[in-house]
């Protein structure tokens, strides 16, 4: 591999660009890969098969051809409204998945490092933390404090901002009283139609380690979403 392509696959790791790299395996030659990008060579004969491949954030050999390609993706960042048992079991299930979480909850006998170790916190109201976190529409809000004065703030937030995945937990009618909360704050009904509530799939489950699954699993799911 040439030293040029080393660093530019750096380059663009440290500036925390999505990118893929693709290698002949006959020849060694490789290239680096960006969403939207023409190809050059022989590379270009296979555009399709590449795409779909880093949309799916899979790794492997370009079906029919000698080309290997190594996807590198921003993990997906989770923003938890509500340091509560569920969130643990939630930071539990993701260990091993491609998310990045972040507990949000301005109540300080909630938060603590002991409850959350290695998990980023930010004890503060969500408009304050909002200022404090980097958002894009690869972006997942999950709400759990069934308290409107902080899930509240984060929905209008991730509703705006558009957001891949928002969930927030409770029963039907809790929500139902949500979304009329929400329409008489200016948002329209079809907006609401993206929240996941009452969040999760239906797995039938009732602890929290059981609904942090079903959450996890709706999460992955919406990640997949139209991207095959």
């Amino acid at each position: 591999m040439k030293i040029e392509i080393i660093r530019e696959i750096l380059k663009n790791k440290s500036l925390k660009k999505e990118f893929a790299l693709m290698t002949n395996l006959n020849n060694g030659e490789s290239e680096i890969f960006f969403p939207g990008k023409n190809l050059s060579g022989m590379f270009s004969k296979y555009s399709e098969e590449i795409e779909k491949t880093f949309r799916l954030n899979k790794n492997g050999i370009i079906e029919n051809s000698e080309i290997f390609i190594q996807t590198y993706k921003n993990p997906i960042k989770v923003i938890i409204v509500g340091a509560v048992d569920i969130s643990m079991y939630l930071i539990d299930f993701a260990k091993n998945l491609n998310f990045e979480i972040i507990i949000v909850d301005p109540r300080g006998y909630f938060v603590s490092k002991e409850r959350f170790p290695n998990t980023k916190i930010i004890n503060k109201w969500p408009n304050e933390a909002f200022d404090e976190i980097e958002t894009n529409s690869n972006t997942a809000l999950v709400t759990l404090t069934h308290d409107p004065k902080i899930d509240d703030p984060a929905l209008k937030y991730a509703l705006k901002n558009k957001f891949f995945y928002i969930g927030a937990l409770g029963s039907k009618k809790t929500h139902e009283k949500r979304c009329s909360r929400l329409v008489e704050s200016g948002f329209k009904k079809v907006e609401l139609e993206k929240i996941n509530g009452p969040i999760g799939i239906k797995l039938g489950g009732k602890s929290p380690s059981e609904i942090a699954l079903s959450i996890i699993s709706q999460l992955v799911s919406e990640k997949y979403k139209n991207k095959i």
